[in-house]
């Protein structure tokens, strides 16, 4: 029997960036994604992750500093490449950074808890392709740099898991190709063997 949640999730598809425009979802909207992205497995309710909210003047704030730390690593930037920088976090009118916390538990891994942070950063794409926002989740080379973690809000400890950029986008997205589901699932058949 058809279930339109199934046939939702068939045909979920990521926004270009670029193409997405205000409005951004309301106050109220924001609040209703959050709570779909804390709906996930969560081992020993640790909750190892948080949400930042990059919206408004933040965004050019976040472009500025991120420009300046790019010609730090890699000297004068040509024109190009500084806009680049400085538009990273304007280009969409909402960014939802969804930052890896995790805490310290002699049973539940580490990995387990960025993977928590996973499901969260997919619970609230869902949610928010489901109240009709274009939303796309990135990570960039700020993610892997300390200095960048730390210029985002993140603590030492923090990783990101993604940056959520949402906002009106007259769809549907583009499609591209997806795996052949086939290829990817086996039925088990012992240890293996190499």
């Amino acid at each position: 029997m058809p279930s339109p949640i199934i046939d939702f999730l068939l045909t979920r598809n990521s926004a270009p960036i670029p193409e997405l425009r205000a409005p951004a979802p309301s106050d109220v909207e924001l609040e209703t994604m959050l709570r779909a992205a804390t709906r996930v497995p969560d081992h020993g309710r640790l909750e190892p992750w948080r949400f930042i909210i990059y919206r408004g003047d933040a965004r050019i704030e976040v472009g500025k500093k991120l420009a300046e730390l790019a010609e730090r690593r890699e000297g004068p930037l040509a024109e190009g490449r500084r806009n680049q920088e400085l538009a990273r976090f304007s280009r969409a009118p909402l960014v939802i950074g969804v930052v890896s916390s995790p805490k310290s538990n002699a049973k539940i891994p580490q990995w387990e808890m960025f993977l928590s942070g996973g499901a969260a950063a997919m619970n609230l794409i869902i949610a928010a392709n489901a109240l009709g926002y274009g939303a796309n989740w990135i990570t960039n080379w700020y993610s892997d740099n300390e200095e960048g973690r730390a210029l985002l809000g993140l603590a030492p400890h923090e990783r990101v898991v993604g940056f959520i950029h949402i906002g009106s986008y007259d769809g549907p997205a583009p499609e591209r190709p997806r795996p052949d589901v086939a290829k990817l699932y086996s039925d088990y058949s012992g240890p293996w063997e190499g």
